[in-house]
């Protein structure tokens, strides 16, 4: 009988100190997320071209979410917009459908011996909650409108875990005089990244990315094709057990 009662409290305890060390397991990891997560937007805006522009009327695509809620306004309402020239008149516009910034300019001149020349402009932003990388179209800022979504095969190796690919088109006005064979290219990019350490360092991340080249002078609106990379990187993150 003793040696059932030694057995038995013996598996009790074992199994104590199991629990005792998977709970405190979970606080580590849970607490180590916490402390150590942070969530970060990036955007960049580069305007190149190789020929002076006159009368410049730019209306670009700002990454937004489905609600029109964007990283990036607070930048161009308050100017800290890193790269925007001092000659730039910049106001945004929500049109409902989509967040547009409109640049207006009298000239964009390349200086001499620099051709193609370029304005970038960019921004870092801290997101105060985690952000959605693997369903930014639905949760988190993209270029909108969306129109023509399709899935696409990834480029093997370029990005970890288990990314997924899309092509689909927005668009943007564009006004301003140019010589016949001037050459203007708009590439505008919103990153969307979580990193965090639990042990070591790690993330999860989307991309999206929007291209158009433009030849001569322009009046009117274009379609511009975007590049969409979404489910980037880990997602073995620890269950939180409050807010």
């Amino acid at each position: 009988m003793d040696k059932i009662l030694k057995l038995t409290l013996g598996l009790l305890l074992i199994l104590l100190i199991a629990s005792v060390s998977v709970f405190a397991y979970q606080a580590y990891t849970e607490r180590a997320y916490r402390e150590s997560f942070t969530g970060t937007y990036s955007y960049t805006c580069t305007i190149a071209t190789d020929s002076p522009l006159t009368n410049v009327t730019f209306f670009l695509p700002v990454p937004a979410d489905p609600s029109g809620n964007s990283p990036v306004v607070a930048g161009f309402s308050y100017g800290t917009i890193s790269g925007v020239p001092d000659d730039w008149d910049v106001t945004l516009y929500d049109t409902g459908k989509a967040t547009l910034v409109k640049i207006r300019a009298d000239t964009i001149t390349p200086p001499p011996g620099q051709s193609p020349y370029s304005i970038r402009m960019s921004a870092d932003v801290s997101s105060k909650t985690a952000i959605d990388t693997r369903d930014p179209l639905n949760a988190s800022a993209l270029f909108r409108p969306v129109a023509g979504l399709s899935q696409v095969p990834c480029v093997p190796g370029l990005n970890a875990g288990n990314p997924l690919c899309y092509h689909y088109m927005t668009s943007l006005y564009a006004d301003y005089e140019a010589a016949a064979d001037a050459s203007v290219m708009i590439n505008t990019t919103i990153n969307g990244r979580n990193t965090w350490t639990i042990f070591e360092p790690n993330s999860n991340e989307y991309s999206g990315k929007a291209v158009l080249q433009m030849n001569g002078a322009q009046q009117g609106w274009s379609a511009m094709k975007v590049i969409l990379t979404d489910n980037i990187g880990s997602y073995d993150t620890p269950r939180l057990t409050h807010g």
